[in-house]
């Protein structure tokens, strides 16, 4: 599984900004929870939000509920990150995850992910 992020960049505190992760390999399927995660310098990486392909079913940080939103499109292939109310504390790398798995039980921001994407950066000022 390849993972593709895009769409992130610089906004003002209070802005918006959406995140894109294109999935893809011939081993994606439904079956796969999608996450994004982010990590800060000095920090450690923290599990943001993550969306059960084949359900839509949803997990959130305490940090983002409310602010965040994931979502998916073309069949579970493209994930999304809506981010509104960004704040300087919101800077940081975020990567998309991706981990197939058996039940929405087990996609979560705690779960375990082995496929990576290879980050994009947003900074809040």
């Amino acid at each position: 599984v390849q993972l593709v992020e895009s769409g992130g960049g610089s906004v003002q505190a209070g802005g918006s900004l959406r995140l894109s992760c294109a999935a893809s390999g011939s081993s994606y399927d439904r079956g796969y929870c999608m996450a994004w995660f982010r990590q800060a310098p000095g920090k450690e990486r923290e599990g943001v939000a993550a969306i059960y392909a084949c359900l839509g079913s949803t997990d959130y940080a305490d940090s983002v509920k409310g602010r965040f939103t994931i979502s998916q499109a073309n069949a579970g292939n493209t994930v999304y990150l809506e981010m509104s109310s960004l704040q300087p504390e919101d800077t940081a790398m975020y990567y998309c995850a991706a981990q197939w798995t058996v039940s929405a039980g087990h996609c979560g921001t705690r779960a375990t992910f082995g496929y990576w994407g290879q980050g994009t950066q947003v900074t809040v000022s």
